[in-house]
């Protein structure tokens, strides 16, 4: 890694969408929770969703990762309520295939702000983290019945 690089990677507008998280907080009023970890970078995400038959429309979220991890939260957090279910689905499709180098950027608000974070793969499992844990959540039988 060159030496700056890691200034670029944590750019104020990668810093400030992590502190945008303040305004997801989790509580024990939503329909359906689901928590991922990552075994690789040790980052962990318990996520709370309301949901209709076909849309998430609130959000909370109890993240501990890095930077990154938590700008991917924010970022999923901020435009969860205006996608449906097989919008996330596709989002969280196409993020695994950019970070496998198999795809273009995503096409979700805002995700463009983690353009960085493709050269550090040990930043990926931070990135997708947040996206697992909702896919989880929204299989559950209390947001699919």
């Amino acid at each position: 890694m060159r030496e700056g690089s890691t200034a670029k990677l944590y750019s104020p507008e990668l810093l400030a969408l992590s502190a945008t998280l303040a305004d997801f907080p989790l509580s024990d009023n939503f329909d359906v929770y689901a928590e991922a970890h990552s075994r690789t970078c040790g980052s962990k995400i318990k996520i709370g969703l309301s949901v209709t038959a076909s849309q998430t429309f609130r959000v909370g979220m109890q993240v501990s990762a890095c930077a990154v991890g938590q700008s991917s939260a924010a970022i999923l957090a901020q435009g969860v309520g205006a996608a449906s279910m097989d919008e996330l689905a596709i989002a969280q499709q196409e993020i695994e295939a950019w970070l496998a180098g198999a795809g273009s950027l995503p096409d979700w608000p805002g995700f463009d702000a983690l353009a960085p974070a493709l050269p550090y793969p040990g930043r990926h499992e931070a990135i997708l983290l947040p996206w697992r844990a909702v896919t989880e959540a929204l299989s559950s039988p209390l947001a699919t019945g």
